[in-house]
Protein backbone atom coordinates (compact mmCIF):
# COMPACT_ATOMS: atom_id res chain seq x y z
CA UNK A 1 0.00 0.00 0.00
CA UNK A 2 0.75 3.59 -0.18
CA UNK A 3 0.63 5.60 3.03
CA UNK A 4 1.35 8.86 4.28
CA UNK A 5 2.85 8.29 7.81
CA UNK A 6 3.17 11.57 10.18
CA UNK A 7 5.45 11.09 13.32
CA UNK A 8 8.47 9.61 12.85
CA UNK A 9 9.78 9.95 16.84
CA UNK A 10 10.88 6.57 18.73
CA UNK A 11 7.91 4.55 17.94
CA UNK A 12 7.00 6.26 14.57
CA UNK A 13 10.79 5.53 12.91
CA UNK A 14 10.37 2.27 13.82
CA UNK A 15 7.14 1.30 12.51
CA UNK A 16 7.80 3.21 9.46
CA UNK A 17 11.18 1.44 8.64
CA UNK A 18 9.33 -1.89 9.20
CA UNK A 19 6.65 -0.83 6.51
CA UNK A 20 9.82 0.05 4.38
CA UNK A 21 10.67 -3.50 5.01
CA UNK A 22 7.55 -5.06 4.15
CA UNK A 23 7.75 -3.44 0.81
CA UNK A 24 4.67 -0.37 1.82
CA UNK A 25 5.48 2.79 -0.16
CA UNK A 26 5.68 5.47 2.73
CA UNK A 27 5.22 9.72 2.22
CA UNK A 28 6.75 10.83 5.36
CA UNK A 29 6.23 13.98 7.03
CA UNK A 30 7.99 15.01 10.18
CA UNK A 31 9.11 17.96 12.16
CA UNK A 32 12.71 16.88 11.86
CA UNK A 33 13.83 17.27 8.98
CA UNK A 34 16.99 14.56 9.74
CA UNK A 35 14.20 11.67 10.93
CA UNK A 36 12.82 12.11 7.24
CA UNK A 37 16.39 12.15 5.60
CA UNK A 38 17.14 8.69 7.41
CA UNK A 39 14.03 6.90 5.73
CA UNK A 40 14.57 8.82 2.68
CA UNK A 41 17.88 6.93 2.35
CA UNK A 42 15.86 3.88 2.94
CA UNK A 43 13.52 4.22 -0.14
CA UNK A 44 11.04 6.79 1.84
CA UNK A 45 9.10 9.30 -0.14
CA UNK A 46 9.80 12.65 1.69
CA UNK A 47 7.31 15.67 1.98
CA UNK A 48 8.27 18.77 3.02
CA UNK A 49 4.63 19.84 4.58
CA UNK A 50 1.18 18.00 5.40
CA UNK A 51 0.44 19.58 2.12
CA UNK A 52 2.94 17.95 0.19
CA UNK A 53 1.80 15.01 1.71
CA UNK A 54 -1.61 14.54 0.82
CA UNK A 55 -0.78 15.67 -2.55
CA UNK A 56 1.33 12.92 -3.48
CA UNK A 57 -0.97 10.07 -2.35
CA UNK A 58 -4.30 9.43 -4.39
CA UNK A 59 -7.90 8.75 -2.71
CA UNK A 60 -8.85 6.63 -1.20
CA UNK A 61 -5.80 7.96 0.68
CA UNK A 62 -4.64 6.48 3.82
CA UNK A 63 -2.68 8.27 6.88
CA UNK A 64 -1.25 6.98 9.72
CA UNK A 65 -0.19 9.30 12.78
CA UNK A 66 2.20 8.83 15.03
CA UNK A 67 2.49 12.19 17.00
CA UNK A 68 2.20 12.85 20.45
CA UNK A 69 -1.68 12.65 22.45
CA UNK A 70 -3.99 15.99 22.82
CA UNK A 71 -3.07 19.27 20.88
CA UNK A 72 -0.27 17.80 18.34
CA UNK A 73 -3.43 15.04 16.78
CA UNK A 74 -6.13 18.14 16.85
CA UNK A 75 -3.49 20.48 15.24
CA UNK A 76 -2.45 17.69 12.70
CA UNK A 77 -6.31 17.15 11.62
CA UNK A 78 -6.56 20.76 11.14
CA UNK A 79 -4.10 20.72 8.29
CA UNK A 80 -4.90 17.67 7.01
CA UNK A 81 -9.12 17.59 6.87
CA UNK A 82 -9.61 20.06 4.45
CA UNK A 83 -6.83 18.18 2.13
CA UNK A 84 -8.71 15.17 2.28
CA UNK A 85 -11.99 14.33 0.48
CA UNK A 86 -14.74 11.74 1.44
CA UNK A 87 -13.40 8.05 1.51
CA UNK A 88 -10.10 8.65 2.83
CA UNK A 89 -8.79 7.17 6.43
CA UNK A 90 -7.17 9.13 8.79
CA UNK A 91 -5.52 6.47 11.70
CA UNK A 92 -4.02 7.23 14.89
CA UNK A 93 -1.81 4.88 16.10
CA UNK A 94 -0.82 7.41 19.49
CA UNK A 95 -1.82 6.80 22.89
CA UNK A 96 -5.05 9.09 22.44
CA UNK A 97 -7.59 9.38 25.36
CA UNK A 98 -10.48 7.27 23.91
CA UNK A 99 -13.20 10.07 24.40
CA UNK A 100 -11.17 12.28 22.18
CA UNK A 101 -11.08 9.51 19.55
CA UNK A 102 -14.55 9.09 19.53
CA UNK A 103 -14.77 13.25 19.12
CA UNK A 104 -12.47 13.05 16.09
CA UNK A 105 -14.17 10.24 14.67
CA UNK A 106 -17.55 12.27 14.72
CA UNK A 107 -16.01 15.36 13.49
CA UNK A 108 -14.56 13.22 10.41
CA UNK A 109 -17.41 11.62 9.48
CA UNK A 110 -19.28 14.71 8.75
CA UNK A 111 -16.90 15.16 6.35
CA UNK A 112 -17.02 11.79 4.80
CA UNK A 113 -13.87 10.79 5.99
CA UNK A 114 -12.75 7.49 8.47
CA UNK A 115 -10.80 7.82 11.44
CA UNK A 116 -9.55 4.64 13.06
CA UNK A 117 -8.19 4.67 16.30
CA UNK A 118 -5.10 1.98 16.48
CA UNK A 119 -3.42 1.01 20.02
CA UNK A 120 -0.44 0.32 19.81
CA UNK A 121 1.71 -2.02 21.91
CA UNK A 122 4.86 -3.40 21.95
CA UNK A 123 7.42 -0.73 22.66
CA UNK A 124 10.40 -0.11 20.52
CA UNK A 125 11.08 -3.58 19.62
CA UNK A 126 7.28 -4.42 18.94
CA UNK A 127 7.50 -1.26 16.58
CA UNK A 128 10.69 -2.24 14.50
CA UNK A 129 9.69 -6.16 14.37
CA UNK A 130 6.07 -6.43 14.80
CA UNK A 131 3.99 -4.53 17.12
CA UNK A 132 0.59 -6.07 18.68
CA UNK A 133 -2.47 -3.65 17.64
CA UNK A 134 -6.68 -2.65 19.29
CA UNK A 135 -8.33 -1.15 16.23
CA UNK A 136 -11.61 1.13 16.99
CA UNK A 137 -13.92 2.97 14.17
CA UNK A 138 -15.45 2.25 10.94
CA UNK A 139 -15.93 -1.96 10.32
CA UNK A 140 -15.28 -0.98 6.81
CA UNK A 141 -12.34 1.34 6.78
CA UNK A 142 -10.80 -1.33 8.79
CA UNK A 143 -11.15 -4.01 5.94
CA UNK A 144 -9.32 -1.67 3.71
CA UNK A 145 -6.51 -1.41 5.66
CA UNK A 146 -6.04 -5.00 7.44
CA UNK A 147 -3.25 -5.79 4.61
CA UNK A 148 -1.39 -3.04 6.52
CA UNK A 149 -2.18 -4.22 9.81
CA UNK A 150 -1.01 -8.21 9.22
CA UNK A 151 2.45 -6.36 8.17
CA UNK A 152 2.43 -3.86 11.27
CA UNK A 153 1.85 -6.75 13.68
CA UNK A 154 3.18 -10.32 14.89
CA UNK A 155 0.65 -12.36 14.14
CA UNK A 156 -2.75 -12.90 15.42
CA UNK A 157 -1.28 -9.66 17.31
CA UNK A 158 -4.16 -7.30 15.56
CA UNK A 159 -7.92 -7.43 15.95
CA UNK A 160 -11.31 -4.92 14.99
CA UNK A 161 -12.27 -3.83 18.64
CA UNK A 162 -15.46 -2.36 17.42
CA UNK A 163 -17.02 1.49 17.25
CA UNK A 164 -14.60 4.67 17.54
CA UNK A 165 -12.82 4.91 20.54
CA UNK A 166 -12.80 1.12 21.39
CA UNK A 167 -9.47 0.60 20.29
CA UNK A 168 -7.94 3.55 22.36
CA UNK A 169 -10.01 1.72 25.22
CA UNK A 170 -8.54 -1.53 24.69
CA UNK A 171 -4.89 0.03 24.94
CA UNK A 172 -5.62 2.04 27.49
CA UNK A 173 -6.93 -0.62 30.14
CA UNK A 174 -3.58 -2.65 28.83
CA UNK A 175 -1.22 -0.16 29.70
CA UNK A 176 -3.20 -1.02 32.94
CA UNK A 177 -2.38 -3.80 33.52
CA UNK A 178 0.93 -3.29 32.65
CA UNK A 179 0.91 -0.75 35.53
CA UNK A 180 -0.02 -3.71 37.98
CA UNK A 181 1.90 -6.45 36.52
CA UNK A 182 5.69 -4.24 36.92
CA UNK A 183 4.46 -2.75 40.26
CA UNK A 184 3.73 -6.76 41.12
CA UNK A 185 7.69 -7.76 39.76
CA UNK A 186 8.97 -4.83 41.50
CA UNK A 187 7.42 -5.53 44.54
CA UNK A 188 8.71 -9.37 44.17
CA UNK A 189 12.52 -8.23 43.85
CA UNK A 190 12.23 -6.32 46.12
CA UNK A 191 11.41 -8.48 48.96
CA UNK A 192 13.62 -10.75 47.45
CA UNK A 193 16.49 -8.26 48.16
CA UNK A 194 15.51 -7.85 51.74
CA UNK A 195 14.96 -11.48 52.31
CA UNK A 196 18.45 -12.25 54.28
CA UNK A 197 18.84 -14.53 51.53
CA UNK A 198 22.05 -14.37 49.06
CA UNK A 199 20.04 -13.98 45.97
CA UNK A 200 21.64 -13.79 42.55
CA UNK A 201 18.28 -11.61 41.26
CA UNK A 202 19.61 -11.97 37.36
CA UNK A 203 19.38 -15.83 38.38
CA UNK A 204 15.90 -15.46 39.58
CA UNK A 205 14.67 -13.59 37.04
CA UNK A 206 16.19 -15.99 33.98
CA UNK A 207 14.67 -18.70 35.99
CA UNK A 208 11.43 -17.39 36.42
CA UNK A 209 11.73 -16.31 32.86
CA UNK A 210 11.83 -19.66 31.70
CA UNK A 211 8.84 -21.83 32.29
CA UNK A 212 7.06 -20.66 35.19
CA UNK A 213 3.69 -19.64 35.22
CA UNK A 214 5.14 -15.41 35.41
CA UNK A 215 7.05 -15.65 32.53
CA UNK A 216 7.05 -13.78 29.39
CA UNK A 217 8.40 -10.72 27.89
CA UNK A 218 8.50 -8.67 30.86
CA UNK A 219 10.38 -11.08 32.54
CA UNK A 220 13.06 -11.46 29.78
CA UNK A 221 13.34 -7.74 30.19
CA UNK A 222 14.32 -8.03 33.86
CA UNK A 223 16.62 -10.73 33.13
CA UNK A 224 18.36 -7.72 30.48
CA UNK A 225 18.33 -4.92 33.19
CA UNK A 226 19.63 -7.30 36.38
CA UNK A 227 22.36 -8.16 33.70
CA UNK A 228 23.54 -4.62 33.35
CA UNK A 229 23.53 -4.08 36.70
CA UNK A 230 22.57 -6.07 39.67
CA UNK A 231 21.57 -3.70 41.81
CA UNK A 232 19.87 -1.55 38.88
CA UNK A 233 22.57 1.19 40.13
CA UNK A 234 22.39 3.56 37.31
CA UNK A 235 18.86 4.61 37.63
CA UNK A 236 16.66 6.12 40.68
CA UNK A 237 13.33 4.64 41.57
CA UNK A 238 11.81 7.67 40.53
CA UNK A 239 8.55 6.52 37.81
CA UNK A 240 7.19 9.27 35.37
CA UNK A 241 3.37 8.16 33.71
CA UNK A 242 2.30 8.84 30.56
CA UNK A 243 -1.49 9.43 31.47
CA UNK A 244 -3.09 5.73 30.51
CA UNK A 245 -2.87 4.24 34.61
CA UNK A 246 -4.78 8.02 35.18
CA UNK A 247 -7.03 7.63 32.36
CA UNK A 248 -8.08 3.83 33.41
CA UNK A 249 -8.19 4.66 37.03
CA UNK A 250 -10.98 7.59 36.11
CA UNK A 251 -12.68 5.27 33.83
CA UNK A 252 -13.20 2.51 36.40
CA UNK A 253 -14.37 5.39 38.85
CA UNK A 254 -16.85 6.61 35.70
CA UNK A 255 -18.36 2.76 35.44
CA UNK A 256 -18.23 2.02 38.53
CA UNK A 257 -15.60 -0.82 38.48
CA UNK A 258 -12.85 -1.97 41.41
CA UNK A 259 -9.70 -1.85 40.32
CA UNK A 260 -7.29 -1.65 43.33
CA UNK A 261 -4.16 -3.19 42.17
CA UNK A 262 -4.07 -1.09 38.97
CA UNK A 263 -4.86 1.93 41.04
CA UNK A 264 -2.40 0.97 44.25
CA UNK A 265 0.23 0.84 40.87
CA UNK A 266 -0.63 4.65 39.62
CA UNK A 267 -0.47 5.65 43.25
CA UNK A 268 3.03 4.00 43.83
CA UNK A 269 4.46 5.84 41.07
CA UNK A 270 3.07 9.17 43.04
CA UNK A 271 4.86 7.86 46.12
CA UNK A 272 8.52 6.97 44.20
CA UNK A 273 8.68 10.47 43.44
CA UNK A 274 9.58 11.33 47.29
CA UNK A 275 11.46 8.23 47.85
CA UNK A 276 12.28 4.96 46.52
CA UNK A 277 13.51 1.33 46.59
CA UNK A 278 14.67 -1.58 44.46
CA UNK A 279 10.64 -1.94 43.43
CA UNK A 280 10.65 1.38 41.80
CA UNK A 281 13.79 0.74 40.43
CA UNK A 282 12.71 -2.73 38.25
CA UNK A 283 10.06 -0.86 37.35
CA UNK A 284 12.12 1.97 35.98
CA UNK A 285 14.28 0.00 34.51
CA UNK A 286 11.12 -1.84 33.03
CA UNK A 287 9.81 1.16 31.32
CA UNK A 288 13.14 2.03 30.08
CA UNK A 289 13.65 -1.60 28.11
CA UNK A 290 10.57 -2.14 26.50
CA UNK A 291 9.77 1.45 25.44
CA UNK A 292 12.88 3.76 26.07
CA UNK A 293 11.20 5.96 28.48
CA UNK A 294 13.40 8.68 30.14
CA UNK A 295 14.50 7.55 33.58
CA UNK A 296 16.30 9.67 36.23
CA UNK A 297 19.68 8.61 36.92
CA UNK A 298 21.04 8.08 40.55
CA UNK A 299 22.70 10.69 41.98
Amino acid sequence: MKIGFVGLGKMGFNMAQHLLECGHELVLFDLSAVAVASLAAKRGLPAASLQELAGMLQSPRCIWLMVPAGDPVDTTLDTLIPLLQPGDIIIDGGNSHYTDSVKRAARLNDKGIHFLDAGTSGGLEGARQGACMMVGGDRSAYDLVEPLLKDMCVENGYGYMGKAGSGHFAKMVHNGVEYGMMQAIGEGFDLLDSSGFDFNLEEVSRVWANGSVIRGWLMELVVRAFHKDPELGYLSGRIADSGEGRWTVEAALEHEVSIPVIAASLFNRYRSRSEENLSDRVVAALRYEFGGHPFSEKP
